[in-house]
């Protein structure tokens, strides 16, 4: 029986360290979010978002915007933000209602407030192995690695998906730590050929069911990154947790998981940021 990932209560630690570290700053760090439209879905993760912010000890500045929001309007806020002492770093809630161009939109922030790790430099950085900041969700997968004292380094790495946000920084992070990363995604043929290799399998495709017993090697540590609702409506990743969690070592559960980590990795860049910002 595998052992269970509490990322809720790691991300509590994380949080609480990040509270601690900011204590000797001058002044308290601060977050703005901006949200565009009615997305219920985003407005829950901004909520979230804010609460962090208070159990932290940090300032939250919300930007509620109308659907309607031009892009001119919307860029103008951000130069406003960027230009703001008080606002350490800046995020933009995603996705963005249409006709808002959301690459323009991110490239807009201030690298050094970039927070959620979006903009091109600070990907470029990231690559390099010399990161302004560390992008959310992968590196609150790397923390827990790390808290149940998992090895990266001579491990077969499978990343399932290639997004910006998580796929492909994960597969960045996991090589910086001399794992031996694989990236599949929608075109990689047989993909239980390559998951069945994986020491360390990290799934971010936003498929229900996708990763079945069958696709898993034994002892493998198992990390679902996913948040989608199955047919019943309940929350659930990529992975089947019931047939898997007997094969593998480790397994993150959905929730409680890696979700509470991305958030708790926020507070960190944006102290990281404020440090920046006030010289300590």
């Amino acid at each position: 029986m595998a052992v269970r990932i509490d990322g809720k209560a790691l991300a509590a630690k994380v949080k609480a360290r990040a509270a601690e570290g900011a204590k000797d700053l001058p002044r308290k760090p601060g977050l703005a979010v901006i949200l565009v439209g009615d997305n219920q879905a985003s407005r829950v993760y901004v909520t979230g978002k804010e609460k962090d912010c208070t159990e932290c000890g940090f300032l939250s500045f919300e930007h509620k915007l109308p659907a309607e929001t031009g892009q001119e309007e919307l860029l103008a806020l951000i130069d406003r933000l960027n230009r703001d002492e008080a606002v350490d770093g800046i995020l933009v809630q995603l996705p963005l209602p249409k006709g808002l161009d959301e690459d323009q939109v991110l490239n807009a922030i201030r690298p050094d407030k970039d927070v959620d790790c979006f903009h091109p430099f600070n990907v470029g950085r990231l690559v390099i192995g010399d990161p302004v900041f560390l992008p959310c969700t992968p590196a609150g997968v790397m923390e827990m690695l790390k808290e149940y004292d998992i090895p990266v380094a001579g491990k077969h790495c499978v990343v399932l998906g290639r997004s910006n946000i998580v796929g492909k920084p994960m597969g960045a992070l996991l090589l910086q730590q001399s794992g031996t990363v694989t990236t599949c995604h929608s075109r990689t043929p047989d993909l239980a050929s390559f998951t069945r290799q994986a020491d360390i399998l990290v799934s971010a495709v936003g498929r229900v069911g996708l990763v079945t017993a069958d696709m898993v090697k034994e002892g493998a540590v198992v990390i679902d990154v996913a948040m989608n609702r199955n047919a019943e409506g309940k929350l659930c990743g990529d992975v089947d947790y019931a047939s898997v969690e007997p094969k593998a070592s480790y397994i993150t559960p959905v929730p409680g998981g890696v979700g509470p980590m991305t958030r708790a990795m926020l507070m960190e860049n944006l102290l990281a940021a404020a440090r920046r910002h006030q010289g300590c």
